[in-house]
């Protein structure tokens, strides 16, 4: 998410866009399992909104790919390591901890015991919902370093043969076919070299193409999982899945737009975009702690804003710009900046 290297903006805009798509997703968390339960107008917007924002967490891979894979500088193991790996294990351990410590409040009391389990148990299963992401993205950084020798000498034909195989990949997994290449790791690589591939080259005369599909592919998402609700009598996330050939498309259209269009945002704006994706990484770490109460239904938060098509949008903007302004308390703190890198 966050990098040392010199800013470019319309990564920035793609990381920006990312976290405020994430925290949205977490917002509305609580409501899409709630279909005949909640209003249907209430359900659709959580639904409609899930639908919509899929793509973030593949566009962070894609972040990451364009840039470490595109990094020529000689390899050493130390140093990428302690200037890689660290930076991200090191708050991963350190928020497991913390969320560990948060599942022990329930119900106006704290259990030493729920909290010490959701430790122990945390080789196995996050210790809190967003945490998943890490399970996944740390091996990643175990393929950069193979897969970045290797796309710098490929010829781009055969690149391009790779991303078609593994958006094939990627829509066999989603059709549930049977192979032993269904493996997140495979899987998740491939946002990787997707990202390093659109970083490289000028994509200004695919950009329509990619609008068509991207956009086709968010209508699909939209009114599909609505059918798909009708039909199943409750949620159903088969059309957005992180590892669907529709998020991919998606992801991609992205992409390219910030890639076109991005350097059209001057002034206030593009300063409040590129802090917010200088600390993209500490926002999403730390803003499930400020949902807690929020996602308590009990709580009426959502009521407050009279409909969801309003109020996710808005409490989302809000817990992110709170979550900025923690992680840049916590930024300034000795010892403690080290966990929202």
């Amino acid at each position: 998410m966050s990098q040392t290297r010199p800013s470019i903006f319309y990564l920035d805009l793609l990381r920006c866009l990312a976290a405020i798509a994430v925290v949205l997703i977490h917002v509305l968390g609580p409501w899409r399992h709630l279909w005949g339960l909640a209003p249907m107008d209430q359900w659709m917007a959580a639904s409609g909104y899930n639908a919509l924002s899929r793509w973030a967490v593949p566009v962070f891979m894609m972040i990451t790919g364009a840039l470490l894979l595109s990094d020529n500088r000689p390899f050493v193991c130390k140093d990428y390591m302690k200037r890689r790996l660290l930076k991200v294990v090191v708050p991963f351990i350190a928020w497991t901890l913390i969320y560990s410590i948060a599942s022990g409040w329930a119900d106006g009391g704290f259990s030493q015991e729920l909290a010490i389990d959701t430790l122990v148990g945390s080789p196995r299963e996050p210790a809190w919902y967003h945490l998943w992401f890490f399970y996944d993205f740390i091996p990643l950084y175990f393929v950069i370093p193979l897969l970045a020798p290797l796309l710098a000498n490929m010829n781009k034909e055969r690149i391009k043969l790779i991303i078609a195989a593994w958006m094939l990949l990627t829509l066999t997994h989603w059709l549930h076919v049977d192979t032993p290449l269904r493996q997140n790791l495979i899987l998740y690589s491939g946002y990787l070299i997707l990202g390093w591939y659109l970083f490289n080259r000028d994509n200004s005369q695919q950009v329509k193409w990619w609008v068509l599909a991207g956009s086709l592919a968010l209508l699909i998402n939209l009114t599909g999982t609505w059918w798909f609700a009708e039909l199943k009598r409750g949620y159903s996330a088969f059309f957005m899945g992180y590892k669907s050939l529709n998020t991919v498309v998606i992801a991609a259209m992205l992409f390219v737009l910030a890639q076109r269009y991005a350097d059209r945002i001057q002034g206030p704006l593009r300063k409040i975009i590129s802090l917010i994706a200088r600390y993209s990484l500490g926002i999403y770490l730390v803003h499930p702690l400020l949902l807690i109460p929020v996602r308590d239904l009990g709580n009426g938060v959502y009521s407050w804003f009279g409909s969801n098509w309003i109020g996710l949008p808005a409490i989302a903007i809000l817990t992110l710009f709170a979550a900025l302004l923690l992680t840049m308390a916590l930024s300034r703190v000795p010892v403690i900046n080290r966990l929202v890198p």
